[in-house]
């Protein structure tokens, strides 16, 4: 049955109610109309909009439902779906849209997936071009200060080797940004290693202590899985290092009965009211690339927790 004919039958069987009631009963209309006469009809009037309200209401219900959905609902955050309520055209409503977002939430883990394979691509090649280029370039630099070095006399010899430490350690940083966009350590030495290496590119002068606990019996994820788990670790420690002004750190991997878990928990002043940066959002769609759950609040230290649970495959071991 359609919505327009459920709701013209509930007021329909409301007025033929008070009709029948006003017919059957004792009660007449003076004219002119009788106090008690008038407080009866107003009393028969109240009663009538009541039932009629409590029949919408329950008759409604299902949209409110829907309608609070609708707007509470995050592609980033997948829940549960609307129940399918209701009867006719509300039923096919809650289907309906819950069919739409299936197919949003399919078409934004597509274009996401797109997305971040296109920027790992692109962070591979640069890393590429600055290794290859200009370190090669830098290390040249390098050879050629330290044979005018040798050959320069005292008074110029000293500020040569200046320029010499200041292109070395410009090499050095190229080097590093060059890992950081393009982990080695993951492909070659496995998620574990390459954990404890971002755990010791913290720069001292961040004054951030870090601490960490993983698991070396881990199941087997696979490439993408371990780049989801090392990126958030990434990002989180470099927010850390940014923005909580914290002093400790602790980084955790270890495996649970239904899969992997990454932890990262310090002591700074936390996330407060600060919306989510694209940092976070990035986070969020990685997690959804590979099915898994990310979950950001406040730490027992005070600070700020990231923890992101990575489900084990069927089959992996």
């Amino acid at each position: 049955m359609s919505l327009f004919w459920r709701i013209f039958l509930l007021n329909a069987a409301v007025l033929t109610a008070a009709t029948v009631l006003l017919l059957l009963g004792p009660v007449t209309v003076s004219t002119p109309v009788l106090l008690t006469e008038a407080l009866i009809l107003t009393a028969g009037l109240s009663a009538m909009l009541t039932a009629n309200a409590v029949l919408l209401r329950i008759g409604l219900a299902p949209l409110q439902r829907l309608t609070r959905a609708m707007t509470t609902i995050d592609l980033l955050r997948p829940g549960p779906r609307p129940a399918v309520t209701g009867h006719g055209e509300i039923a096919d409503l809650i289907r309906t849209f819950n069919a739409m977002l299936a197919r949003l939430e399919a078409e934004r883990a597509a274009s996401s997936a797109r997305a971040l394979f296109a920027q790992e691509a692109e962070r591979r090649r640069i890393a590429q071009e600055l290794h290859d280029e200009v370190g090669q370039t830098l290390t040249a630099v390098l050879l050629e200060l330290k044979r005018a070095a040798d050959q320069a006399p005292e008074p110029m010899r000293a500020e040569l080797h200046q320029v010499q430490e200041t292109t070395r350690h410009s090499l050095d940083e190229i080097r590093r940004i060059a890992r950081r966009l393009r982990p080695g350590v993951l492909e070659e030495l496995g998620l574990v290693s390459a954990l404890k290496a971002l755990a010791t590119e913290i720069p001292p002068h961040a004054g951030l202590t870090v601490r960490y606990q993983l698991d070396n019996d881990l199941p087997a994820l696979g490439a993408e899985a371990e780049l989801v788990l090392y990126r958030v670790a990434q990002e989180s420690l470099t927010n850390t290092v940014r923005h909580a002004h914290a002093k400790h750190l602790e980084l955790t991997l270890r495996r649970d009965p239904t899969g992997v878990e990454l932890r990262i928990r310090d002591d700074g002043r936390g996330l407060g009211q600060t919306p989510e940066g694209a940092g976070i959002r990035g986070m969020r769609e990685r997690a959804l690339l590979i099915g898994a759950e990310l979950t950001l609040g406040p730490s027992p230290e005070g600070g700020t927790e990231v923890r992101l649970h990575v489900p084990i495959r069927k089959g992996s071991d």
